[in-house]
């Protein structure tokens, strides 16, 4: 019997099965299409910035896009989803503590290299861009390129997107000063009414829209970079009509792009060396690098709009730089980790303790 004909594969295993190969099969890192437009609308800014009445209805749209992205935001998480997540506490501690600690840290410490390499915008733009909560789509589409643990990249995507509602303005406040165009009672408000009430309404609101929201998923994401293209063309307008891009030279701009590179080179590190020594799996270590290392430019858009007003176009500037090379450095890194060999997995237990458990299939890094 066991040298008879095997059955034939299901219709469903078929499917299932291209699917993954799908998910797992390495992609070119090209440049990112949208950086593209991004850069487009910049140079739209640049050549016809928006003035006077034009920029009063440029500003007040670029208000109601940001308060709108953040309804969608809340309306798209499951608080169910996020709740069950919990149960690997471990890893989300992690992936937090690299995103609003050591992520700041380290943006802390590039303060020596003004005015050296940085000017104080720059340098600036680029704590903020340290602050910034990590990313959703980009953390699960390596993830799952990679072998690793894709509902745990879901999970701390989307809890870093929540807590970075919070502290990132926090910790603006905190690090930033008057660099974020100075915190006072009005800021607070402004930053309450764009973004907080609009997320907790979006989250009300999930029991009779998150249906409606996941079904045309794919268009409303139209809609989200749209309005981000809004908020940048609003803000690199109000920076042309400045005249702030003057502070910036190609030599600055060299400079700049070297202390990212160095960066992102220093958080993929620990992040995949430190979830070893922390004695994470290989696909839990997976998911805390390409979680842990990265910024969400969808979020860091429009908060940075929310925090720094006039000066927004230059602060925005590092994390549209950074969110490109990551996107092409952990599009390599992904690939290679997708060859890794076989190894035992670690599972965590109900302490959120990892332990080895045979025979699960998983991959050593």
């Amino acid at each position: 019997m066991g040298r008879g004909r095997p059955y034939p594969p299901s219709t469903e295993h078929m499917s299932k099965w291209s699917t993954v190969k799908r998910l797992r099969r390495p992609s070119r890192p090209p440049i990112d299409p949208y950086i593209l437009l991004l850069l487009g609308t910049v140079g739209l800014a640049a050549l016809l910035p928006a003035r006077g009445t034009g920029a009063d209805v440029a500003s007040g749209a670029s208000t109601a896009a940001i308060a709108f992205l953040f309804f969608l935001y809340g309306a798209r998480l499951s608080t169910r989803e996020a709740l069950d997540g919990l149960r690997h506490w471990r890893l989300h501690v992690t992936v937090l503590a690299c995103t609003f600690v050591v992520f700041p840290v380290l943006g802390l410490a590039t303060r020596g290299l003004v005015p050296v390499l940085l000017t104080d915008p720059l340098h600036q733009g680029l704590l903020f861009l340290t602050l910034v909560p990590s990313t959703i789509q980009s953390s699960i589409a390596f993830t799952s390129i990679a072998r690793g643990n894709v509902p745990a990249a879901i999970c701390a995507g989307s809890f870093s997107s929540l807590v970075g509602i919070v502290v990132t303005p926090l910790l603006a406040a905190a690090l930033l000063g008057n660099g974020a165009g100075g915190f006072s009672a009005g800021s607070v408000v402004r930053i309450v009414l764009q973004l907080l009430v609009p997320f907790v309404a979006g989250q009300l609101l999930r029991r009779w829209i998150g249906s409606f929201v996941s079904r045309h998923r794919r268009a409303l994401g139209l809609v989200d970079r749209g309005a981000i293209l809004l908020v940048v063309y609003t803000a690199f307008s109000e920076g042309m009509v400045r005249g702030v891009w003057h502070q910036v030279s190609p030599a600055r701009l060299g400079g700049l792009l070297a202390v990212e590179a160095v960066l992102l080179a220093v958080m993929l590190l620990l992040t995949w060396y430190g979830a070893k020594a922390l004695r994470f799996g290989r696909e839990d270590r997976i998911a805390i690098q390409f979680a842990g290392s990265k910024k969400s430019l969808a979020a860091g858009l429009p908060m940075a709009s929310v925090l720094f007003g006039a000066q927004a176009s230059l602060a925005v500037l590092p994390l549209m730089l950074f969110h490109q090379m990551q996107l092409m450095v952990c599009a390599v890194i992904a690939k290679r980790r997708s060859h890794d060999p076989v190894e035992e997995a670690t599972v965590p237990d109900r302490a959120g303790r990892s332990r080895t458990g045979a025979g699960t299939g998983t991959r050593s890094g």
